[in-house]
């Protein structure tokens, strides 16, 4: 008997190299990790309260990709063998255990606090936390009261206090989670595939370059004249003397000092020309620390803003000038991007040796183009496997396409097949894959308060909120990929037995477990058909869902610029390469009699200039083939007088087209539009005289002239706003809004 012991432990498989393998993928991932947080933010400057639970929240979720092929081909029965990759049971129930519950903490609690704390405009820590607390109380109430609705359920489902509450916790945090990624990987699937194809053409990539310039530089003009208003307020608080003023001196000079060492550091082609929108706000009589609070957020969250669409223009910029380089060397059968800032946007490969302007011709211009297409086919094959996988894996589980290239195994054996070290990298892929879907949607998805990723400049509150969704997408995207493999597999497997169970504890879970993600049709024909464009230009709330408009051009631009949207992308971008934009809106803002002195005093000129973002670097603007003098810069004095129209210039006299923002119904579009039409269609004579002796009653505010036309009341434009411009009133300026 001793004998067959010690031969059964000496034929048993070692895990040292498997070991080995996961500590090297987890030092790869945690190095992959830190390139991405410096990518987004500055490591040097940015405090270690934001890095290290930003670094976690990225780093643990990287780590269940690694551990569920891991998971999959360890055997629970020591007899058996591996075929790949494997751990031992303890070691794979500890890494569950570590990794999911520090995910869970970071993601309902400590990013949620941290990200209002860090959002807090107040001075001391104990008032940011308490602040903080007070922001996430409605957070955590419907939190809260969901989970003990569940624990109700739960406990009168299953008769057992000690599961209950877990299992309730775990399988509510998972259901939202998955509800959340069903929705997000349905609308990434058609995207991804999307982008590809129509990045292939590059006539048309140029176009919806084009057609996106007029929106960013609308957003970021409001941006600038957003801070500049704030700053006017902070430069009159600075004024103040005595009252209560004077107790909180300190953090008033704390803001000024922050305005007057941000216009300082500005070079003088950087600063604004504009006084801001116009709306002037005043300082309430009394000083509270709440206000000030609320003063110096919208003042931190300006600056962010300003920096996030200065720099999407000036990417915006580059973008524009490659595609159109590409496209001009289609004569000369060469290429080359420059030596400016559009060099810089280049990849290491494309600067090599390898490529010279004729090959690098070549390359961007034949084989690129087919690569995309090649990659598109590939990966919209994927997502039709994916989505054909959700709806059978419950009735027909072994129709699942995804389990047939994972298990190379016996797939149809009772046992459920084995997964080697093949399957385990095809199923890295499909995981990695399910996770981009969701997770690039959550970039096009119009959030609150503007969140965005900016190019070493995100807002601590921003890397935090998408920091928490990666963390909160990762274990239910996981364990929503287990099920496509069968139950027999998936069902012997460490995370099954930590999570699966506790989600089938009660019926309602296991029924939700399998059903709901078929739901996944929904935002795939959404997207695959354009139903949020086509909403959103019948009912006016279409924009709300936040998808499909800007790069999907399913309601986007067109619907917003009208028809000539592209063409006026083009003109912004050709005017601001060639530094001429400043100009034209200086003679444009003389004309309205606009004023080109900004708050600080300072007189703009027709200099284009770089905008700056909150730390005070600047991104330079590129330099194009078909500019005659490029400039710097992309940013500085973008405002236009008339804010109340936000027109958007044309060259050759077209009509300038009112914008109210992405806020604006169904109802204020229509009437803005008509009363364009309505002001640019020329009166015929014979209809001018129309109305000259009606005479309206008292009760209308009529008097004794009856029908003078003094102010062009006999002019029909005028019963719509519209009209010559002569009355010195709101209509005859056509400012009147239907």
């Amino acid at each position: 008997m001793n004998s067959i012991a010690s031969s059964t432990a000496a034929a048993a498989p070692s895990p040292v190299l498997s070991e080995t393998f996961s500590l090297l993928s987890l030092l790869t991932i945690s190095i992959t990790v830190l390139l991405i947080l410096r990518y987004y933010l500055p490591l040097r400057t940015t405090p270690a309260y934001l890095l290290v639970p930003v670094f976690f929240a990225l780093f643990l979720p990287a780590s269940i990709g690694l551990l569920v092929p891991i998971d999959l081909a360890s055997p629970l029965e020591s007899t058996e063998t591996p075929k790949g990759i494997w751990l031992p049971t303890a070691a794979l129930r500890v890494g569950w255990r570590i990794t999911y519950w520090l995910t869970f903490a970071l993601t309902w609690f400590i990013l949620p606090i941290l990200a209002e704390y860090s959002d807090s405009g107040f001075r001391e820590p104990k008032a940011k936390v308490l602040d903080s607390l007070r922001a996430n109380a409605q957070y955590y109430a419907v939190v809260f009261g969901s989970g003990l609705v569940g624990f109700i359920y739960v406990l009168w489902s299953y008769g057992k206090v000690d599961a209950s509450l877990k299992g309730t916790i775990m399988a509510l945090a998972y259901c939202w989670g998955l509800i959340l990624a069903i929705y997000l990987m349905g609308h990434g699937l058609v995207s991804i595939p999307r982008r590809l194809f129509r990045s292939a053409d590059i006539s048309g990539r140029l176009r919806r370059i084009q057609c996106h310039a007029p929106r960013i530089y609308e957003k970021m003009e409001d941006a600038e004249m957003e801070l500049e208003d704030l700053e006017q307020q902070v430069g009159e608080l600075g004024r103040r003397k005595g009252g209560s003023a004077e107790l909180f001196r300190d953090w008033i000079e704390e803001l000024v000092d922050m305005v007057s060492l941000e216009a300082q550091m500005a070079p003088s082609n950087a600063r604004r020309a504009v006084r801001g929108t116009g709306n002037e706000r005043s300082l309430p009589n009394v000083i509270t620390e709440k206000w000030l609070a609320e003063l110096t957020r919208d003042l931190v969250r300006a600056r962010h803003a300003r920096s996030r669409y200065g720099s999407e223009w000036n990417r915006l910029l580059e973008e524009a000038v490659r595609t159109q380089a590409i496209l001009d060397s289609a004569g000369s059968k060469k290429l080359d991007f420059g030596k400016g800032a559009a060099a810089g946007s280049t990849s290491v490969w494309e600067r090599a040796s390898l490529f010279n302007p004729y090959t690098r011709y070549l390359f961007h211009y034949h084989v690129a183009p087919h690569l995309r297409m090649a990659l598109g086919g590939l990966l919209g094959l994927a997502s039709v496997c994916i989505v054909w996988s959700e709806l059978v894996k419950d009735l027909f589980p072994s129709l699942s396409v995804i389990r047939y290239t994972v298990i190379h195994h016996d797939p149809l054996g009772e046992s459920g097949g084995q997964v080697g070290l093949a399957g385990q990298a095809i199923a890295a892929f499909w995981l990695l894959y399910m996770c981009a879907a969701a997770l690039i949607s959550i970039t096009e998805v119009k959030v609150w308060r503007g969140r965005a990723l900016v190019k070493r400049n995100t807002a601590p509150e921003s890397a935090f909120w998408y920091a928490s969704q990666v963390a909160r997408l990762s274990v239910p995207l996981s364990y929503n990929f287990m099920t496509f493999l069968g139950s027999a597999l998936y069902k012997d497997t460490v995370f099954y037995g930590f999570l699966g169970k506790l989600i089938d504890l009660t019926p309602l879970g296991e029924w939700f477990n399998y059903l709901f993600p078929a739901f996944i049709l929904l935002p795939v024909f959404a997207t695959l058909f354009g139903l949020y464009g086509k909403v959103q230009n019948m009912f006016g709330f279409g924009a709300a869902f936040g998808m499909g408009g800007d790069e999907d051009g399913e309601g986007g631009e067109e619907s917003f610029y009208g028809t000539g949207s592209w063409r006026e992308g083009r003109d912004l971008i050709e005017r601001e390469l060639n530094g001429t934009s400043a100009s034209v809106r200086n003679n444009r803002r003389a004309e309205l009699g606009g004023s080109s002195t900004n708050g600080s005093g300072r007189r703009g000129g027709p200099i284009l200039s770089i905008p700056r973002s909150s730390t005070g670097s600047s991104a330079r603007a590129p330099t194009t083939p078909f500019a005659t003098s490029p400039t710097s810069g992309s940013g500085g004095s973008r405002h236009q007088a008339n804010t109340s129209a936000r027109r958007v210039g044309r060259d050759r006299g077209q009509v300038a087209l009112s914008n109210e923002g992405d806020d604006e119904n169904f109802f204020e579009a229509l009437g803005h539009r008509m009363k364009n039409t309505i002001d640019t269609f020329d009166t015929p004579d014979w209809f001018k005289g129309f109305g000259e002796g009606i005479k309206k009653p008292k009760w209308m505010g009529g008097d004794d002239n009856g029908g003078s036309s003094s102010n062009g009341g006999g002019d029909i434009r005028r019963w719509f706003g519209g009209g010559d411009g002569s009355s010195n009133s709101g209509g005859g300026q056509g400012r009147i809004r239907l």
